[in-house]
């Protein structure tokens, strides 16, 4: 079902990731590398409603927190890739 939505439709622009104290655009490109990432991992047959709502936590669990500055892109990739198998596991 992946097919029938679109990783476009999830990523951030500058403008909603709200004020980071001119961190806006590191914050931005950020979180869309992180969902690509997530998206990536993601089964094709996964229903809609699943996809969106582990896509969208993404943002829910990042949002506001000082990691997606301060810590090692390589962490949030280990963060992102633990997320999303351990929400496809709770799905199955």
């Amino acid at each position: 079902m992946k097919d029938l939505l679109n990783v476009q439709d999830y990523l951030f622009s500058i403008q909603d990731v709200g004020d980071w104290e001119g961190e806006e655009e590191v914050v931005a490109e950020r979180l869309n590398e992180l969902i690509h990432m997530a998206w990536d991992r993601l089964p094709d047959d996964l229903d809609c409603e699943s996809i969106d709502e582990i896509i969208n936590g993404i943002w829910e669990h990042l949002r506001g927190e000082l990691a997606l500055l301060e810590a090692e892109f390589e962490e949030l990739t280990d963060w992102v890739t633990h997320y999303a198998d351990s929400s496809l596991d709770e799905k199955m």
